[in-house]
């Protein structure tokens, strides 16, 4: 299990994703936000609409193993998440209104929790048992990775 000390950084990482995610959109047209640039990638504006989506879920499943025992979790498809029309629109202000609110809700509920709480568990049936500990971490590394996915996108343009 990963020290008070780790566990706080990444939890900086997910107080500081929102933030990330409106300086990298920052100014840039429908046109940047909703082209392939790359195959098999998703867009800008896909990825941002995205990290709602994914984190919205994992909110709710980090807050089902703080209250239940050993909840089990209902997996969703995100590729057909993301080919929904809510979810390519080039317009991605409440989105990210969307997850600046719900990281600032998720800080506070990781800063809440107690040393024991963080082993807490829940079941996925893709991924098996999982921690709290593991769904701050998992998601720390989560919005990092669309970040990364996002910069890759627009270099390609």
């Amino acid at each position: 299990m990963p020290s008070p000390t780790e566990r706080q950084a990444q939890i900086e990482k997910v107080r500081a994703l929102p933030t990330l995610v409106a300086q990298l959109t920052d100014g840039l047209s429908a046109t940047q936000l909703t082209t392939h640039y790359l195959p098999d990638e998703w867009t800008v504006a896909q990825n941002v609409h995205h990290l709602v989506d994914s984190h919205l879920n994992s909110y709710v499943r980090c807050k089902l193993i703080a209250t239940e025992e050993r909840p089990t979790f209902r997996p969703y498809d995100q590729d057909r998440w993301a080919a929904l029309p809510d979810a390519a629109q080039a317009d991605i202000a409440d989105s990210l209104a969307l997850l600046r609110h719900l990281h600032a809700r998720w800080v506070v509920f990781w800063e809440s929790l107690s040393e024991e709480d963080w082993g807490r568990t829940g079941f996925h049936p893709d991924s098996g048992i999982v921690t709290l500990a593991d769904q701050l971490q998992l998601y720390a590394g989560h919005g990092e990775g669309h970040l990364e996915q996002m910069a890759r996108t627009l270099a390609a343009a």
